[in-house]
């Protein structure tokens, strides 16, 4: 129980903290020492062609790899066993493009809830632009995950287009698609909390998988529950984390945890084997 209290009141300190966490690893992300690892990857969504790019992007890999018919293995690799430890904490806590939509949320206009089935969609951009596209048509096609990308219209082509129009040339305009799609992105991220995120995100669609069965989770205890539903208020994201704790749908931004009774709390499986080896 020691260590299981240590690492609930660790999340409920930085709880407060979470923009600044996420303004943190903001700094690695955006590689201010200019160290260009392109050949490794993140575990985040963050276009490896932004010129501050650290990393390159998991997604991104797992497109191009697939575009020539070759397995990467560590790029899958990579997800997989930042699923299988953290399962969409990392969503939550670490993704800069996360970041700019909580910002965006901050704003003070009406929010829309977005249906539960919105999130399917993730699966969708999933196998259709990052797998089946690129495996059957290459990365020319008009449908291949980077070329519909808002995180590389946002990162890339619009830093592009300003300098180039500082620089009095001719402005290069991405595609009328990707175009589009980052427009309504901007838009819709101040009347709707992480719509990227929770409808079209393939690398959260990913994450979301391992909720269920990763190593860190969001614990539910019976007992120390009131019915009070403060929970519900809790979660921005139309979860009822009483009912469904580490849900598909969850970033696992810790909010639900400031339940006054303390029923949902931040747990990991090495608790559980730190407690087994004490009895």
């Amino acid at each position: 129980m020691v260590k299981e209290t240590k690492l609930a009141n660790l999340a409920a300190r930085l709880l407060p903290w979470r923009t600044w966490v996420q303004t943190g690893f903001l700094l690695v992300w955006l590689d201010p020492l200019g160290l260009r690892l392109h050949n490794m990857c993140g575990p985040v969504f963050h276009c490896y062609a932004c010129p501050l790019a650290t990393f390159a992007c998991p997604i991104g890999v797992i497109a191009q790899f697939t575009a020539i018919h070759i397995f990467p293995f560590i790029a899958v690799g990579l997800l997989v066993a930042v699923g299988a430890l953290f399962g969409s904490l990392l969503c939550g806590w670490a993704c800069p493009f996360g970041l700019l939509q909580d910002l965006a949320a901050k704003i003070p206009t009406p929010k829309f809830s977005l249906p539960k089935w919105t999130g399917h969609f993730r699966y969708v951009v999933l196998i259709a632009t990052v797998l089946a596209v690129p495996y059957f048509f290459g990365e020319g096609h008009r449908l291949f995950i980077c070329r519909v990308c808002p995180a590389g219209a946002l990162e890339k082509a619009v830093p592009d287009m300003v300098q180039q129009a500082l620089a009095g040339q001719q402005i290069i305009w991405p595609n009328a698609l990707k175009l589009t799609i980052l427009v309504l992105f901007l838009a819709v991220i101040f009347f709707a909390r992480r719509p990227w995120c929770r409808i079209l995100c393939p690398l959260g669609g990913i994450f979301s998988l391992f909720n269920r069965i990763s190593a860190f989770f969001i614990r539910f205890e019976l007992g120390k529950c009131t019915k009070c539903e403060l929970c519900h208020k809790l979660c921005k994201y139309d979860i009822e984390p009483e009912k469904s704790p580490n849900d598909l749908r969850c970033i696992r931004c810790l909010e639900c945890t400031r339940c006054g009774p303390g029923a949902l709390n931040f747990g990991s499986i090495f608790e559980r084997a730190a407690k087994a080896m004490q009895n």
